[in-house]
């Protein structure tokens, strides 16, 4: 009879420890949940079920199998949440923040606000004398895409109240810097430009790309030179029906083959600053 006691006693520990192990290893589970994913977005087929779990392991108090099994789903289930936890994304897509402070220190309005890519980001650093001598605020960032321009529009253009805004963009749009886009879909964003400037009682002058035949950052892109015709000529065409100003730089820069003049840029795309010169000398007898 002793040893049936002992033998009970000891049995009954064993399912009280392994209770309380179960338990240990749930707890310190539901901490990393908490801890780890408390700023993260779970799929919410995964969120569902991991709640489900918990509850059923709560309610299920006594019966280790049970308990195993639950603990064992929790598991494969936190490790499902880990592959579609997504962290909360903090990037700045269209990049507001590159001209906030210049944005906040502008007293007076400029004349003109030059929207842009790289190219326009790189003419005000091989020639920042030019934007101030004329009272012009350089507003390009390198690599963007057209998406991206029409989105700060209001913060970089609107919100200075200039008389001019001068719109170059498209070049990275046919990289593919963000992805593919028809180029039906790169001209209408310049549009919404347009009609967004107008709107604002501020003119839009349109510029035709540089004539690229290349994107050296892209080499896979085999057709740069047709698409960015076809671009301008939408360009074009839609400032002579809404009577729009247009430099060319396209025409300005072009060599005898049509693409960009070999002494005006070193890949096709960036103008140096004898390329640049040449389209300041074109842009300032349209902004007059």
């Amino acid at each position: 009879m002793e040893d049936t006691g002992n033998d009970q006693y000891r049995v009954a520990a064993t399912h009280s420890f392994k209770l309380c192990f179960l338990d240990i290893v749930a707890i310190i589970i539901l901490q990393m949940i908490i801890d780890h994913y408390k700023d993260k977005h779970f799929h919410p087929f995964v969120r569902g079920n991991l709640l489900l779990l918990i509850f059923l392991y709560l309610w299920d108090t006594n019966t280790i199998t049970m308990k195993q099994t639950l603990l064992s789903l929790l598991v494969v289930l936190c490790c499902a949440a880990t592959l579609s936890a997504q962290d909360l994304p903090d990037r700045d897509w269209a990049n507001f923040g590159r001209y906030a402070a210049a944005n906040a220190a502008v007293t007076s309005a400029p004349k003109a606000v030059l929207m842009g890519d790289s190219i326009t980001d790189g003419w005000y650093r091989a020639d920042e004398a030019f934007f101030r001598d004329n009272n012009f605020a350089g507003r390009g960032i390198s690599g963007q895409v057209s998406a991206q321009m029409l989105v700060r529009f209001r913060r970089d253009v609107i919100d200075l109240h200039p008389k001019y805004v001068v719109i170059l963009a498209g070049i990275n749009d046919i990289a593919r810097n963000d992805g593919y886009i028809a180029l039906e879909n790169t001209f209408a964003n310049i549009v919404s430009m347009c009609e967004l400037a107008r709107a604002n009682k501020i003119k839009p002058v349109l510029c035709t790309l540089v004539p690229s035949d290349r994107v050296a950052w892209r080499p896979a892109i085999t057709d740069t030179r047709a698409q960015v015709e076809r671009l301008n000529a939408m360009i074009k065409d839609y400032a002579r029906k809404h009577h729009y100003k247009v430099v060319d730089y396209a025409t300005l820069l072009a060599g005898d083959n049509g693409a960009t003049r070999a002494d005006l840029s070193h890949d096709s795309v960036h103008p140096n600053l004898q390329g640049y010169k040449m389209m300041e000398e074109a842009l300032l007898k349209v902004v007059r």
